[in-house]
């Protein structure tokens, strides 16, 4: 479906305008502030409703009322402008005037604002942001995005505190319990104790055993005595072992300093070996997180065979967008409006000036390839100038 005639009357430049396009390529040109953008704003004006209606002033000065006229061959659409507001009309070919005509033309339209020559201009992040809007994702670029930039700081935080703990030694031989000193000098009283008692009874049994023929009984009562002694399992004890109790009690409190400085390492270990799991783990997520959106775009549909984005913008065969050729800029900006528009064949192109004619001749040659209507607006009235417009009338 093409535009078979644009009618339009003081709307913006526009005194009265008939334009009947041929062929695939429409060239509005003339001076400037003669009108030219007014005629393809019309276009959008007239099919846009509330989101492609958005002028100031639609009504030229001095002017009380405003209409445009499409013709698009199964269907005629007039949008009116007063001062209270706009109204607009969808008839069939036949007259037949149809319900909810806004809803209609919503549906009818694509990406009819899409300029492909304003698409080459646009910085990296903004022509991103207008693929987004050409292409169905599966999924919230945003919100992933977001999710890998929290994991990421997390990440980084984890990685700072890995960092600060540095390389800790541990010594595996060392307990992890310290030995307590009130425990050694119990024990070495108690075996200090046992000395005394076992050296006491030494000496009365010496004692005893010199006085043998008198003291008889007196020496079996002390040896039963001894016996008592071993019933009641105290241990013996040698005077090397309470030596050795003593030496230990003298080295504790460095042994236990040794322990206490392992067990904080062995701490600082075990904090670093979590971090670094965690890490792994935040490493892990946020490829997941990648591995996901390289799915996701794996299946999307792009208008253009090799295009794609990234973080920092619309990609053509794995190069930046900005560093393709200008021709490769200019087929790839129209195949993108063609896309956008699959039932309407009509696409504009503002400041039509800047193409040289070579990229002129490029824009006519897909647009017949292709079957689209291009409507062009350019300054000057010369050579190739299929309508020019002076003071918001047709002239030529």
């Amino acid at each position: 479906m093409k535009i078979i005639s644009l009618e339009a009357e003081n709307y913006k430049r526009l005194k009265a305008v008939e334009i009947t396009p041929e062929g695939n390529l429409v060239v509005i040109g003339g001076r400037n502030a003669q009108g030219k953008s007014s005629v393809l704003d019309a276009i959008w004006a007239a099919l846009g409703g509330r989101e492609g209606n958005k002028a100031a002033k639609p009504i030229r000065d001095g002017e009380s009322k405003a209409r445009v006229r499409l013709d698009l061959g199964d269907l005629v659409v007039t949008r009116t402008w007063t001062e209270s507001g706009s109204t607009v009309k969808v008839e069939s070919a036949e007259g037949a005037v149809f319900k909810s005509p806004q809803s209609m033309l919503d549906e009818l339209i694509g990406r009819l604002s899409f300029d492909p020559l304003a698409f080459t201009r646009l910085s990296g992040k903004e022509q991103r942001d207008v693929l987004l809007g050409l292409v169905d994702l599966p999924i919230d670029l945003d919100a992933l995005g977001a999710e890998r930039e929290r994991l990421f700081s997390d990440r980084t935080e984890v990685g700072r505190e890995g960092k600060s703990i540095g390389d800790v030694q541990v010594d595996k031989s060392l307990p992890e319990v310290e030995t307590s000193a009130t425990d050694l000098i119990v024990k070495i009283r108690e075996g200090q104790e046992s000395l005394r008692e076992a050296a006491s009874h030494a000496d009365q049994i010496a004692m005893v055993a010199a006085h043998l023929e008198a003291a008889e009984k007196q020496v079996a009562e002390l040896r039963a005595t001894a016996a008592a002694l071993a019933d009641r399992n105290v241990p013996a004890v040698t005077a090397e072992q309470v030596a050795n109790l003593e030496m230990q009690l003298s080295g504790v409190e460095e042994s236990n300093a040794a322990i206490r400085a392992n067990n904080a390492a062995r701490a600082q270990a075990e904090r670093k070996d979590i971090l670094r799991k965690k890490y792994d783990a935040l490493t892990a997520d946020i490829a997941a997180l990648d591995a996901k959106k390289q799915e996701a775009l794996g299946a999307v549909a792009f208008p253009v065979d090799g295009l794609g984005f990234d973080e920092n913008g619309v990609a053509f065969n794995g190069v930046p967008f900005s560093q393709a050729s200008s021709a490769e800029q200019i087929r790839v900006s129209i195949a993108m409006a063609i896309s956008g528009n699959p039932k309407l064949r009509v696409m504009r192109i503002m400041d039509g000036s800047l193409l040289d004619e070579e990229n002129l001749a490029l824009v006519a040659e897909s647009a017949e390839a292709n079957d689209m209507q291009v409507w062009v607006e350019r300054v000057g009235r010369g050579d190739g100038m299929g309508v020019v417009i002076e003071d918001g009338e047709v002239i030529e």
